[in-house]
């Protein structure tokens, strides 16, 4: 008996890009020190208010089914957020409750996408990005963005690749290079968009995590309202990653239809984490402040120590809980990098190259674990490139 192509390709050939985590937790699980900066994952828990409020809201009762679309507060809170943040009228009736970023960016490739449709998104990307357009059934095609222009994409190469395309999935701030999209970008996504009659998916997971500059969703800008379909999520802005709970702002025809498909997947979120979210959410811009403080924090701390050398060079980082780290100056890849760093120093890092070939010959660093910790293992990271560089080892991975 066989199994579904749509599952089995979803990864594509050979390594599904997370050889470095793999390795570094089979060494953690053998009891050796690793310091772990390769997930996005926070460092502080869920705040205990908001597990309080969680607490209540079960104990209360509400453990059953939930509304499928999601509870009428939740996706009021939601709504008025988004509303507040973009400018742009929204209510209840736009809004999908989902479990987690994920899952609802699975659900909106769903919604525009036909078997056999191109759908873009820009390389670097998140690594599930590919696999969740093949599920679909859909034909996933990268936008190369390159290193020279700061990973922000160009209107000549969305152009080329839009011809013929159904969808276009962005993501700013962005993971895994730290960027923020300009308002110059957003420009051109725009009218690329209307241009070649695309949905624009938009994955605003880390839009409370922006360091310089102006987090912009496209939906606000002129034309986009009606072919934008925005993600979001509770994981980064509250630190609730294991709660699984997010969302779709979108027209409301298509969040019918979107609900109908999760009545037939999901169907629904726990109606005590819904709970939790709409009181999380009520706490306002002071509980998002707080969970992002620490990597602000050590944005800083990062900057200044890299300032003091010139072997490793730091992507332009605006914005989101990482480090895209130019290490071409070794001589590396960012995989061979990777390996060697976590051999010799137990410091596990993401290889840029699973982001994508734009990234080859970075790393992704995640600044998630304390301060002290952190600035000791960027300092260890950095005289070891700089070792490499200025004595020529080579390492494979």
């Amino acid at each position: 008996m066989e199994i579904a192509q749509r599952i089995t390709a979803l990864t594509g050939e050979g390594s599904d890009g997370w050889d470095v985590f793999y390795k570094a937790r089979a060494l953690k699980k053998q009891g050796h020190p690793i310091v772990e900066l390769t997930i996005g994952e926070h460092d502080i828990r869920t705040h205990m208010d908001i597990l309080a409020a969680m607490g209540r809201s079960a104990r209360g009762g509400h453990t059953g089914y939930a509304a499928v679309p999601g509870t009428e507060g939740l996706r009021n809170a939601v709504a008025r957020r988004i509303e507040a943040q973009s400018g742009v009228p929204t209510s209840a009736e736009n809004i999908l409750i989902t479990p987690g970023g994920q899952s609802a960016l699975f659900a909106a490739h769903m919604a525009v996408l036909n078997p056999g449709d191109t759908a873009l998104y820009c390389d670097p990307y998140y690594a599930t990005y590919p696999g969740t357009i093949r599920g679909t059934g859909a034909i996933d095609q990268a936008v190369r963005c390159d290193p020279a222009h700061d990973f922000q994409p160009r209107a000549a190469d969305l152009e080329t690749a839009a011809k013929g395309a159904r969808s276009l999935l962005v993501n700013s701030p962005n993971n895994p290079t730290g960027v923020v999209y300009d308002r110059a970008t957003w420009e051109v996504i725009a009218q690329t968009c209307i241009a070649h009659d695309l949905w624009l998916i938009s994955d605003e997971v880390y839009d409370t995590q922006v360091w310089h500059g102006a987090h912009i969703s496209p939906r606000s800008l002129a034309g986009m309202q009606e072919r934008c379909l925005v993600i979001g999520s509770m994981s980064k802005s509250h630190a609730m990653t294991g709660s699984r709970i997010g969302w779709i702002c979108g027209p409301v025809p298509v969040i019918e239809h979107l609900t109908n498909l999760a009545t037939h997947t999901t169907y629904g979120v726990p109606g005590f984490i819904q709970d939790a979210a709409e009181f999380a959410l009520a706490q306002g811009q002071e509980l998002e402040d707080e969970v992002a403080a620490p990597f602000r924090r050590r944005r800083r701390i990062a900057l200044d120590l890299l300032a003091q050398q010139s072997i490793v060079r730091a992507v332009p980082c605006s914005g989101a809980m990482y480090l895209m780290l130019d290490m071409r100056a070794t001589g590396l890849s960012g995989e061979a990098f990777a390996h060697a760093l976590l051999d010799a120093h137990h410091i596990a890092v993401m290889p840029g190259e699973s982001f994508g070939q734009a990234a080859a010959g970075h790393i992704r660093v995640a600044m998630t674990v304390d301060d002290d910790q952190f600035s000791k293992a960027l300092t260890v990271l950095v005289a070891f490139a700089t070792e490499i560089a200025q004595t020529k080892v080579v390492f494979e991975p």
